[in-house]
């Protein structure tokens, strides 16, 4: 079956402002404001999912919807090195630093690599994109996930070696189209929802 994913990057928090792995923080006033703007702009669907972190229930939630939580789109685990700042990280464990970016199957923090978050969310996309379980009758599912699900579903999704992670950006509040089945995906980048509101 063909199903169109519809996946949206939360709203700006304090966290993405200072260049934190997020630790789970909420969203701030300035990103419910942005989302609540964005709202007209979503489209309907027959299923909505999101991360189950504060800022993706958070960002859906301001975007008019009741989402389900799904696992799946759990953000990147960075285990040790969550919640610190990447220059922090940087300074005191370089070496480490530069095997989680030069090597797709590193996690020097004791958490996830970036090859199993790929996998992990490839699953997910070639599971129909949860539209099955959870009531989507129209084939399509709207998710509102952190940008590292967005960046590794488009990597899965287009076949890109896993490495190509490093060279996308997912800004806040841009939605990300998925069209197709497993094996066979077609995408559309990065359509913002609305105009970034400065903090």
């Amino acid at each position: 079956m063909t199903v169109r994913v519809m996946l949206v990057s939360p709203a700006m928090n304090a966290a993405l402002r200072e260049a934190r792995f997020d630790g789970d923080a909420p969203l701030d006033r300035a990103g419910e404001r942005s989302a609540r703007a964005a709202a007209p702009a979503v489209p309907r669907s027959g299923a909505v999912l999101s991360g189950p972190s504060e800022r993706c229930l958070g960002t859906a939630a301001a975007l008019g919807h009741t989402a389900h939580a799904e696992p799946a789109l759990t953000g990147w685990d960075l285990g040790r090195w969550s919640g610190r700042r990447l220059d922090e990280v940087g300074a005191a464990e370089p070496d480490a630093v530069a095997a989680w970016i030069g090597d797709p199957s590193a996690a020097p923090h004791g958490g996830e690599s970036l090859r199993a978050l790929v996998e992990r969310v490839g699953g997910w996309l070639d599971g129909t994109g949860g539209a099955a379980g959870h009531g989507a009758g129209d084939g399509s599912v709207l998710a509102v996930a952190e940008p590292a699900v967005v960046r590794a579903a488009v990597v899965h999704a287009l076949a890109l070696p896993v490495a190509a992670f490093w060279r996308l950006d997912v800004a806040p509040l841009v939605l990300t189209e998925l069209s197709g089945r497993s094996g066979r995906w077609n995408v559309r980048l990065g359509r913002p929802l609305a105009t970034p509101e400065r903090p």
